[in-house]
């Protein structure tokens, strides 16, 4: 018999907790969070995770609706839910089925007594299988009375079937402890560094200091052509962070905005900077679907003569950074877009990604897109769309590597952000944000709020493997949001930013050898330095602490 995810989650939990010593949570027995998604449409139906939650013993009743604002009416399946509370994090999962089409966008709603959550989850659901919807919501008010309801979001009159439905409550302190597991398990990893000298002897109460001088996790944000020659800001950025992106310079527009002047000189100056500080970089992008940031004379090819243009923009720009970029975002935001396509045929795509892939294998090629997490009321991009499109081109041959997903949010919905990385994390593939910000139509402290939620589901989501703000800083400020002021002080989201810095990151410890010639720690993942002093004997030493289940060991002689 297989051992249940949930109770081995439970006992690694406690287990981490007693090691640390937290008395507050070392006896949780609250709900543990069940990352379990499906992207295939089942004949079957798994059963309900969290044996339901509080919709266990509940039926779904049937609420009138209307197709399209029509007179027809229609009935769909919904909850009723009583003594919904501000704060907490609601988990939502079902099973869905439809007759009267092929295949159908269903959208799960709330609605309560003060305010209405137009979308909380979605599945493109199919006739004659099963498909899963997963989602979830925090609601800004407590209310007595909601519905949670699940609808056709096309105008077509069908039969929606729901089965093994889950509404699974979490508090605020169980959410972060569920976040706080992850963190602790897969982005730190227990260490016992052993001390003897030359004969092996152990030398107990040898002092020890360790630190840790870079992470594992990339953790960056966009720059532009402001931070060339402005030292104050390239210190500002090599303090903070280990990735960057550039947030323009690399587009076409940007780089041969008239046909045959291709000019690289602004992009080199910038992997100067990033090459000087030892920092990793994304690059972005080779194609952009939207015309409206396509330049004017490539709108004005057609046929042939586009597709020798885009040909040269291809080899040109992958020639030339060969390695240099860890990624590329090869056609950006083509579920919204799709200018190359309209122009050079339904395989153009195809053609990038193939060309992308010859001229630099050793990259990450990645499809970027915005509103997968931000959101799901956006029927262009949701997750099994992207999914779809995923699936499709890599049917198609091309090397699909990375999941790009860019991070606009003004509101974010945790929950429903986890669901959708559950979803994803199924394709087996790195996940990352790659453009992290929070909409300027809020305040500096409300985004400093949001950015923090964002960034603390993305941090603990076992799939993620490295997040990007879109920070990049103008005279007049930035694309939404940023982090410090022109004179580098810093903003409330930059202070969110250092917070969680500081957090997720080992420091510097110190201690002493025991009576067994060890020392031992629980650290993040990265590079560290070690200082052990014995009487008049002193050696430096460095290692790595990569990811694993098991303790690390290493051994320093002196």
């Amino acid at each position: 018999m297989r051992d249940s995810p949930s109770l081995l989650f439970s006992f690694s939990l406690l287990a981490f907790f007693l090691v640390i010593g937290c008395p507050l949570v070392a006896s949780y027995d609250g709900p543990l969070y069940d990352y379990t998604a499906y992207t295939e449409c089942k004949g079957h139906p798994e059963r309900a995770l969290y044996n339901g939650g509080i919709l266990k013993d509940d039926e779904p009743v049937s609420v009138k609706g209307s197709i399209g604002g029509s007179a027809s009416i229609v009935f769909w399946p919904a909850f009723i839910l009583h003594n919904l509370t501000q704060g907490t994090y609601y988990c939502f999962s079902s099973w869905v089925k439809i007759q009267g089409a092929e295949s159908a966008l269903i959208k799960a709603s709330l609605k309560s007594q003060d305010v209405s959550y137009d979308c909380i989850g979605t599945v493109i659901a199919k006739h004659g299988c099963w498909s899963f919807l997963k989602g979830g919501f925090v609601v800004t008010s407590s209310s007595s009375f909601s519905i949670l309801t699940l609808q056709n979001s096309d105008d077509k009159q069908i039969d929606i079937e729901i089965t093994s439905p889950s509404l699974q409550p979490f508090t605020e302190q169980q959410w972060r402890i569920n976040q706080q597991h992850i963190i602790n398990t897969r982005r730190k990893r227990a260490v016992t560094i052993h001390v003897s000298d030359e004969h092996g002897d152990k030398l107990q109460g040898a002092a020890i200091n360790i630190e840790q001088v870079s992470k594992d996790f990339p953790f960056g944000s966009a720059i532009a052509k402001t931070i060339l020659g402005n030292l104050p800001y390239q210190n500002w950025f090599a303090k903070r962070f280990n990735a960057a992106v550039f947030e323009n310079e690399l587009k076409w527009y940007a780089t041969e905005p008239d046909q045959g002047q291709v000019n690289y000189t602004i992009a080199d100056n910038m992997l100067e900077f990033i090459r000087a500080n030892q920092i990793i970089a994304r690059g972005h992008n080779i194609f952009w679907e939207d015309p409206k940031y396509t330049p004017q004379w490539v709108r004005d090819l057609t046929g042939p003569e586009l597709q020798s243009a885009v040909n040269s923009r291809i080899q040109s720009l992958m020639n030339k950074y060969k390695e240099e970029f860890i990624h590329w975002d090869v056609s950006n935001e083509m579920l919204h877009f799709d200018f190359y396509e309209q122009r050079l045929g339904p395989n153009a795509t195809l053609h990038f990604y193939e060309i992308a892939h010859m001229s630099d294998p050793l990259a990450t090629l990645f499809m970027n897109e915005f509103n997968v997490v931000e959101t799901c009321s956006d029927v262009n991009s949701t997750v099994d769309t992207f999914i779809s499109r995923m699936r499709e081109l890599e049917r198609g041959g091309v090397s699909m590597d990375g999941i790009g997903l860019e991070g606009h949010f003004t509101i974010p919905n945790p929950p429903l952000m986890r669901a959708i990385l559950d979803k994803l994390a199924t394709l087996g593939l790195p996940i990352w944000l790659t453009e992290v910000d929070i909409s300027n139509t809020l305040g500096q402290e409300a985004q400093a709020i949001y950015l923090e939620e964002v960034l603390r589901e993305g941090f603990s989501h076992p799939s993620v493997n490295g997040i990007m703000l879109w920070t990049a800083l103008h005279p007049n400020g930035c694309y939404q949001m940023c982090l410090t002021d022109n004179n580098f002080q810093n903003l409330p989201a930059g202070d969110t930013v250092d917070k969680l810095l500081k957090e997720w990151q080992t420091g510097e410890v110190q201690g002493q050898i025991d009576e067994h010639g060890s020392y031992s720690f629980y650290g993040f993942l990265g590079e560290y330095k070690v200082n052990v002093k014995y009487n008049n004997r002193r050696v430096n030493s460095t290692f790595s602490l990569c990811g694993g289940d098991e303790t690390k060991h290493y051994n320093i002689q002196l």
